[in-house]
């Protein structure tokens, strides 16, 4: 049994000053508001305890990527990120060759529910040549039944969502198929036109891959994917708010007017999150870092991002408005409770009795000082202040 108390705690989805966290094994037996019931083993008078982060849409870090097809590389990429709050993950696979794509899924669908792994999110290959971003054009091709078959047996209940893009031939009847096995469908690196996006929410598509990066853009003529996603309230939208793909002037506006409960922070990082600039693979693209920011070599073109949830958070934080407490709950909605809500992740994303003791640990500056997955303390850089350090070691 664990006892965490702190200043401030995001309970439930609502504020508590103070509050306190009881946690047995690997899930939370009790919290609440006020005085903790006994003397806590971690204190943290002026800390804010929060759920842990919950990315969606992730393919490395540390140096490692999930397409990398290692078992090194799937703890490395984990181990990195969960260093940085983020207590669930969903490992993005970029486009590949059929049969290097099959065997990935089947090294990752091994690991699907131990540790921070939640499932497997196929980012290709079924997407738009004329919007495939940092995906391998040679390996772009159309959904085809069998494949999809194969890679859901291959992935064995573990391919928890696939972006498509609904205008290439056979989407209409990949979309129903990956429906039928229970898996999120994202509509992402597309052209489609509004109506074809429309037609595949209608199908089932329930969020919007990294919206406005890789697809057709806004035009008042014809309003294309973007548009026909954040209007449906159906659908959870993905942003990368690290300040290169989208202007925080952007989530600011979109928060005002779409609302937090729709919008999913997340990192869509590559290898290169945590390490120095430099030249790093996102599976068979070269791809060439310079001032934090990833870029097919080469090109202008953008891949992926060096981000983390932790940031990700105080980004939302910015944009929620001046509202502390108002900011502290649309931040864990867009960066744990949405994104676990999307994938039908029931026991993760908030703070009660009964789900997994999974939670961050914020200064008042919202810098990360410590992490809890699965009631287990993670010792994150920065360590050592209110406690964590004591109770680590």
């Amino acid at each position: 049994m664990m006892l965490i108390s702190a200043g401030t705690i995001v309970l439930d989805g609502r504020i508590c000053r103070p509050g306190w966290i009881e946690i047995e094994g690997a899930r939370i037996s009790a919290c609440g508001t006020g005085t903790a019931p006994r003397r806590p083993d971690i204190d943290l008078p002026d800390g804010i305890v929060v759920p842990g982060f919950v990315d969606m849409h992730v393919h490395g870090g540390g140096g490692a990527s999930y397409s990398d097809g290692t078992v090194a590389a799937i703890e490395e990429s984990a181990r990195f990120h969960l260093g940085h709050g983020t207590t669930t993950t969903v490992a993005s696979l970029v486009t590949a060759a059929p049969e290097d794509l099959l065997r990935t899924v089947a090294l990752l669908a091994d690991r699907v529910g131990g540790g921070t792994l939640a499932g497997i999110h196929l980012e290709g290959p079924w997407l738009s040549p004329a919007r495939r971003g940092a995906h391998a054009e040679n390996q772009l091709r159309d959904p085809d039944r069998a494949e999809i078959d194969a890679l859901l047996a291959a992935g064995r209940g573990g391919i928890r969502m696939v972006t498509i893009a609904p205008e290439v031939p056979g989407a209409a009847a990949a979309i129903e198929r990956l429906k039928d096995a229970n898996v999120v469908v994202a509509v992402g690196h597309t052209d489609a036109t509004y109506e074809q996006t429309r037609a595949a929410i209608e199908a089932g598509a329930t969020v919007g891959t990294h919206v406005f990066n890789a697809m057709r853009p806004l035009h008042h003529r014809e309003p294309g994917p973007a548009l026909a996603l954040l209007e449906d309230p159906r659908v959870t939208v993905e942003l990368i708010a690290d300040g290169v793909h989208i202007h925080p002037a952007l989530l600011r506006d979109l928060v005002r007017r779409t609302g937090s409960e729709r919008i999913a922070l997340v990192t869509d990082a590559m290898a290169a999150a945590g390490t120095p600039d430099g030249r790093y693979r996102l599976g068979p693209v070269d791809v060439t870092v310079t001032c934090g920011v990833a870029h097919v070599t080469g090109t202008s073109t953008i891949a992926g991002s060096t981000a983390t949830m932790d940031a990700m958070f105080r980004a939302a934080v910015a944009a929620a408005g001046t509202d502390l407490d108002a900011a502290l709950t649309a931040a864990v909605r867009m960066t744990s409770a949405n994104p676990a809500r999307a994938l039908g992740l029931g026991e993760v994303g908030v703070l009660r009795a009964g789900m997994r003791a999974d939670l961050v640990a914020l200064d008042a500056d919202l810098g990360l000082i410590g992490v809890v997955h699965g009631g287990r303390l993670v010792s994150p850089a920065p360590l050592g202040r209110n406690g964590f350090e004591a109770a680590v070691h």
